[in-house]
């Protein structure tokens, strides 16, 4: 990218950089974060940007990515590499600290499957775990050698501890002895040059037998280490020179151990350092409440509620209430030139810079403050023209630095170049910077970049209104308050309030008015004509608002008027279903009084028999339409297709439960069976499916013919214990209406379950005498014989 350095430091991109910075849990990702530039190709780009994405999903999920401090390791492995080469033990803690997080890292990433670009970018990691526990036992994180580190080396020091506690036991026992306490300076016990020695006075050494290793400063001491621990001495010191080679030796392995996978270990070692990078994005994206931008090829921009990131922070920080006002910019297309006029002091600046710092953020595969829909173009050039660029060492001044700028920005400018110009035109002859900035303007035009420059001049804001391809925008001004509003609004030129502004920083009103006077009537009419016209667009946008308000509204109560019938209709179908179970109760009294006539029967004479068999099905005609009230067709509206073979559903011509035998599609008719009867009826007698409102189903009585054939057999062989108790009713009615003394009930053996329902169901029944099991030539345990009253 053309003079990246530049626009990096004018767009403070590299301050935005410091920021991120701080939530790296390392130097080298520090680094690495501060290094941070657009990258060179889309694929890239989106590539970081879905690795940045998950490890913030990771977060929304309630599990986020957690790195522990960690080292810089890289002179370590460095180190390393050469043959023979041995980190000490302090080296060794911090690569185990290193792989311990890497460790921690590749397990948190491996329990999310579905994060498939951080899988993929740790899919040759393996923690190395094996290192991991050599180190473990070996070094402690203070980087001291552990006992557990080898058997020998343990062996050694409890040998060494030993010792040392019979030397000082020794030393103490000649201290206080009477004989050489006299000539001892104290009484304690030290080393010196490793060799543990007593003090005695000077002027009485001779009368101590032993070495002296050293005088104290004061010449006045001497320290003597008695003949009689010499020998021990030396064992102590041939031991801890065993010690001292043990741990070399295991130092040497470990070591080699490392330098066997240093290459494998420094390639996970850069992927950590990235993924902390990307995780320090992530975190600071989450802070500021970024959005994953779009990124295109079409040289276009197209940025919705975008905000400036440091000024976010600023204001954090400062714990101030206001907001950021957004920032919403689309330029591209048969537009590639915007030109932004205003008030000093209103927000141009800023606006074009937050433009250029989101493009460099997109493009360095970051999330931008601003809406997800924002869209971002893959440029090559980020042109920069931002600020004074005077120069004394240069001999350049304002203007000579400017034009400097945008002769290379002309020289470099393509279609895939974005252009940023402050205050172009500015430092020279108005009317000659004026002409100038039109004739730049044009020809960054006809080479195809897209274009963001500020201005104050009135001539340029012409030219742009009558040049193809150009457009004019404005920072908003409250000129009731005097202040900017900071907001951009593309379409119409703005105006300078260079009056109003000196008048709210505190100039007098004299100089004000004279200025208005030299100024001229037709530039103060102008700029009145432009106010006006302003206050008609804001006038309308008022009103367009107002509208969108009450259409709001509108809908608001629609949305409530939905809800309040959606609620009318579950409050209806509740009803219906207590109706439904109402229905129930009533079929079960009903059946109950059935079984009293039936009773009544048996005790009249045949033409008695006749009158109650009149009264029943009186009765069962009374039932069935009682539940047949109860049955609304349009709550339960459904298509043919919705209904299978199998399916039981009511039947409100009967009144009863049936099961779907075969579907007629083309004339929308079912053949269904209830009972033993079979019977062809339209969709419309449907009433509704057995698991929409079992409850009514279940009350449903079928009215069969009382004086029709009866059979003394019935068949409940595989069906369920619900479905086979509900045919036994009718079936028992019938049978006792018939004068049958008994019947068969064929239910199988199985498991046994069917069986035992159908004896619990017998037992107490006001029709069933008595039942027992079948004969061998009956069928056996697979019958039940019922015996009825």
């Amino acid at each position: 990218m053309f003079h990246v350095e530049h626009s990096i430091e004018t767009l403070e991109f590299n301050k935005l950089l410091e920021v991120i910075a701080d939530f790296a849990k390392s130097d080298a990702s520090r680094r690495a974060v501060l290094s941070i530039c657009p990258l060179n190709s889309i694929e890239e780009i989106n590539k970081r940007l879905g690795l940045i994405e998950e490890i913030r999903l990771m977060s929304q999920r309630g599990e986020p990515l957690s790195i522990s401090p960690f080292p810089d390791i890289g002179l370590l492995l460095h180190k390393v590499r050469p043959e023979g080469a041995v980190l000490d033990p302090v080296e060794l803690s911090g690569m185990m600290a290193f792989l311990i997080t890497a460790n921690s890292i590749l397990s948190q990433i491996r329990d999310n499957t579905d994060l498939s670009f951080l899988n993929g970018l740790t899919e040759g990691m393996t923690g190395h775990p094996e290192i991991i526990r050599v180190l473990k036992r070996s070094i402690d994180s203070e980087g001291n050698i552990l006992d557990s580190a080898s058997s020998l080396l343990k062996e050694l020091r409890i040998r060494i501890k030993s010792l040392e506690n019979r030397i000082r036991k020794k030393l103490e026992e000649i201290t206080r002895d009477e004989k050489v306490a006299a000539f001892l300076q104290d009484d304690f016990i030290t080393q010196r040059s490793g060799r543990w020695v007593i003090p005695v006075r000077m002027d009485s050494k001779g009368q101590v037998q032993g070495v002296v290793h050293d005088i104290s400063r004061s010449g006045e001491t001497a320290f003597i280490e008695p003949l009689s621990i010499i020998s021990l001495s030396n064992e102590l010191e041939n031991l801890i020179a065993e010690q001292k080679a043990e741990e070399i030796r295991i130092l040497r392995s470990i070591s080699s151990q490392i330098r066997a996978v240093v290459s494998e270990i420094d390639a996970e070692y850069r992927t950590v350092v990235y993924i902390d990078v990307l995780n320090s994005i992530a975190l600071f994206a989450d802070r500021l409440g970024m959005e994953t931008p779009r990124i295109n090829e079409q040289n276009a921009v197209n940025i919705v509620n975008a905000r400036h990131p440091l000024l976010m922070l600023a204001f954090q920080k400062r714990d101030m209430p206001q907001q950021v006002i957004p920032l919403d910019v689309k330029l591209g297309g048969d537009n590639t030139v915007m030109v932004i006029t205003g008030p000093n002091a209103g927000g141009k600046t800023i606006t074009i810079k937050t433009i250029g710092l989101l493009i460099l953020m997109a493009l360095s595969g970051m999330p931008i403050p601003a809406d997800s829909l924002s869209s971002i173009p893959f440029v090559h050039n980020l042109l920069v023209d931002i600020g004074d660029q005077q120069s004394i060492e240069s001999n350049l001044s304002t203007f000579s630095a400017h034009v400097s700028n945008i002769s290379e920005i002309l020289k470099n400018a393509d279609s895939g170049t974005v252009t940023l110009i402050d205050e172009l035109g500015t430092g020279t002859d108005p009317d000659e910077g004026a002409a100038l900035a039109c004739a730049v303007l044009k020809k960054l035009k006809n080479k195809g970049a897209l274009v963001f420059a500020t201005t104050h001049y009135t001539e340029i804001k012409g030219f742009v209104h009558k040049t193809e391809g150009m457009l004019n925008a404005s920072m908003e001004f409250d000129q009731n308050t005097l202040t900017p509003l900071y907001k951009l609004r593309v379409g119409e030129p703005g105006q300078s309030y260079a009056f109003e502004t000196a008048k709210r920083y505190g100039l007098p009103d004299e100089i004000i008015e004279s200025a208005k006077d030299i100024l001229g009537i037709r530039k103060i009419e102008l700029d009145t004509l432009i106010h006006d016209l302003n206050e008609k667009r804001r006038q309308y946008e008022r009103s367009s608002d107002e509208l969108r308000q009450k259409e709001a509204a509108i809908k608001e109560k629609e949305r409530h008027l939905k809800e309040m019938m959606q609620e009318a209709e579950t409050r209806q179908k509740d009803i219906l279903s207590n109706a439904y179970k109402e229905a129930s109760e009533i079929v079960s009294n009903i059946k109950r009084q059935m079984h009293a006539f039936l009773e009544e029967i048996k005790k009249r004479d045949r033409e008695g028999a006749k009158e109650v068999i009149k009264e029943v099905e009186a009765v069962q005609v009374s039932v069935a339409e009682k539940v047949k009230e109860y049955v609304r067709s349009e709550e339960f509206k459904f298509t043919i297709d919705e209904l299978n073979e199998g399916d039981i559903v009511f039947i409100k011509s009967i009144g009863h439960d049936a099961s779907i035998i075969k579907i007629n599609h083309k004339d929308n008719r079912l053949r269904v069976r209830a009972g033993s009867m079979e019977m062809e009826v339209p969709l419309s007698d449907v009433g509704f499916k057995k698991d929409l409102s079992a409850e009514a189903g279940k009350g449903g009585i079928l009215l069969e013919r009382l004086d029709e054939a009866a059979s003394s057999e019935i068949s409940i062989v595989g069906l369920r214990v619900d479905e086979a108790l509900s045919r036994l009713e009718p079936f028992l009615n019938h049978a006792s209406l018939a004068g049958f003394s008994e019947v068969i009930i064929i239910h199988g053996v199985g498991t046994g379950i069917l069986s035992r329902a159908v004896r619990e169901y017998l037992t107490g029944h006001p029709l069933v005498k008595g039942f027992r099991s079948g004969t061998q030539q009956e069928g056996g345990a697979g019958v039940s014989i019922v015996s009825m009253k």
